[in-house]
């Protein structure tokens, strides 16, 4: 019986935040100092997860993605992908990471059951990503990338997080490539979480910008392409259509003559449309069930996790989780909502 929410969407797909540690501290995404971290008790059990895991895969979600804080730093993470990966049911199970651990676990990852991973990646040059990720090694990105191209964790997927006068003027060199790697570079708009509203504003970059810079590579303009993966509707299109692309949370495109895809990630000035083919729900680390990124509403799974409660009874937590999912929410920059709680606390 597949899950369906109050305005007739499918929900299929989960994104579990397995820890709100990273070992970065990106611009974007938190403050300098970091944020209050929970505590070890707080957070989720290998077990826990894997149990969460396989009675959502029961009520009909056949996507999960593992993510943070940054996945790869959690204890056990190989073990808990094994787990997951071999829940009955499950289709697709892939991993958002900022890439420093990578290079060495990419192997045991794969061998785990880990399909496809997508890297944050912001900027080609040492120091800006230096800059941006406070502190992060290119180097080390980079590496990890070519270890997961040969453990076959493919398609590549790059997140570029843009940021005017940071990493925009390499806004056309992450398009290029795609002619060269069959990699999805995946171009996002930066989201206003809470606490960093005025720095996105001051560095916010309009997807539609983006997304007319990359076109200008292209004499002819840019090929659309069905959305990958069954993420969204790939006939899905914004009203009064943009450019002949669809316009979903993730929209793709190719440049003529490339290998690989390039995509678009935004959401400002488009409420009703980024909101209304939302399919899935979020497992932060601490067991709250989140319905929606941009509310603090959620639905506490940890106290009958270890309350004793049976997989009905948890089952019905997530089903009204999926109930109390909301229409939609602005979450223009200098609109009436911030992003609730930051990156690292919701798993993006």
């Amino acid at each position: 019986m597949p899950l369906i929410d109050s305005f007739g969407r499918r929900i299929e797909y989960l994104r579990m935040s397995v820890t709100d540690k990273c070992d970065l501290r990106c611009v974007y995404c938190m403050p300098p100092s970091g944020v209050a971290l929970r505590s070890h008790d707080e957070v989720l059990r290998n077990e826990e997860f894997a149990r969460v895991a396989r009675v959502a895969v029961g009520l009909g979600i056949t996507k999960i993605r593992v993510t943070g804080g940054e996945p790869l730093v959690r204890r056990g993470i190989v073990d808990l992908v094994r787990e997951i990966a071999a829940i009955p049911g499950l289709r697709d199970l892939a991993m958002t990471t900022n890439g420093q651990r990578l290079d060495v676990l990419a192997g045991d990852l794969v061998r785990a059951g880990l399909r496809r991973v997508n890297v944050s990646l912001d900027s080609m040059r040492p120091d800006t990503y230096s800059n941006i990720t406070r502190g992060g090694d290119l180097a080390r990105v980079i590496s990890g990338i070519a270890a997961a191209e040969r453990s076959e964790l493919v398609p590549i997927r790059l997140n570029v997080v843009v940021l005017g006068g940071v990493n925009d003027g390499e806004i056309e060199d992450f398009a290029r490539l795609t002619f060269a790697k069959p990699w999805d570079v995946r171009f996002i708009e930066a989201m206003p979480f809470a606490g960093r509203l005025r720095q996105v504003e001051s560095r916010h970059v309009p997807i539609a910008e983006v997304r007319a810079r990359v076109a200008a590579l292209a004499r002819h303009g840019l090929e659309r392409l069905p959305t990958p993966g069954g993420e969204n509707s790939s006939d899905w299109q914004w009203p009064g259509g943009h450019g002949g692309l669809s316009m979903g949370p993730a929209d793709y495109a190719r440049l003529p003559g490339a290998v690989g895809r390039v995509g678009f990630i935004g959401y400002s000035g488009h409420e009703e449309g980024f909101c209304s083919m939302c399919n899935r729900l979020r497992i932060t680390c601490d067991g709250k069930v989140r319905p929606c990124l941009v509310e603090r509403r959620s639905v506490d799974l940890r106290g009958p996790l270890r309350g004793g409660a049976s997989d009905e009874e948890l089952a019905e937590v997530i089903v009204s989780a999926v109930r109390a999912k909301p229409a939609g929410r602005n979450v223009t920059p200098g609109g009436h909502a911030e992003v609730a709680d930051s990156m690292n606390q919701v798993g993006g």
